[in-house]
């Protein structure tokens, strides 16, 4: 197994590692959460580069780099609508979005092929990734109102919404002929 894929592999492992402390009633326990989720998130950014600069893409990364990236956005979406900052409906439409992906993603892997991520999939994996660590920031710190926290990281969080919406279609229509669409 190579370097990207471990790395890939380490992010699965610090998913339920994140949960845990996101649920963790201690001060500290949100900066652990932030720094857990902060690792994850750049072994993210590091594994697609190492695996592309040394030509060590491989099937295996193409499809486990996506569903590590929807594990930890997700783990950390179900905790912010766990501790009330966020409601159902993002994590929703996110949800749907990468099961109507994974589906296309099935039906390429039927025919043999292995559809990696696109520029506006990679952008909106940034974009959930970002407002997910300033959601965590905001928790960090103490004189924040759970209302203010609440409010800016639902900004943020329908922002990358938005950006999930255009992914998604841009993704099914690129591949529509593997679910023959016309």
């Amino acid at each position: 197994m190579n370097l990207p894929n471990k790395l890939t592999l380490l992010r699965v492992v610090l998913v339920p590692v994140f949960m845990a402390f996101t649920m963790v009633d201690a001060i500290w326990a949100p900066w652990v959460a932030l720094l857990v989720f902060a690792a994850a998130s750049i072994t993210d950014m590091l594994d697609g580069k190492i695996a592309r600069s040394r030509n060590l893409v491989t099937n295996f990364g193409k499809f486990a780099d996506p569903l590590a990236d929807k594990m930890l956005t997700t783990a950390a979406f179900l905790s912010f609508m766990f501790k009330g900052i966020t409601g159902p409906w993002p994590l929703f439409i996110i949800l749907t979005r990468e099961f109507a992906v994974s589906g296309v993603r099935l039906a390429a892997a039927a025919e043999g092929k292995v559809i990696a991520a696109s520029f506006w999939g990679k952008f909106k994996t940034v974009t959930q990734m970002l407002s997910i660590i300033a959601g965590l920031l905001l928790l960090c710190i103490p004189t924040i109102s759970m209302e203010i926290t609440s409010s800016i990281t639902a900004i943020l969080i329908w922002i990358s919404v938005l950006f999930t919406i255009i992914s998604g279609i841009e993704y099914i229509f690129k591949n529509r002929k593997l679910l023959k669409l016309k």
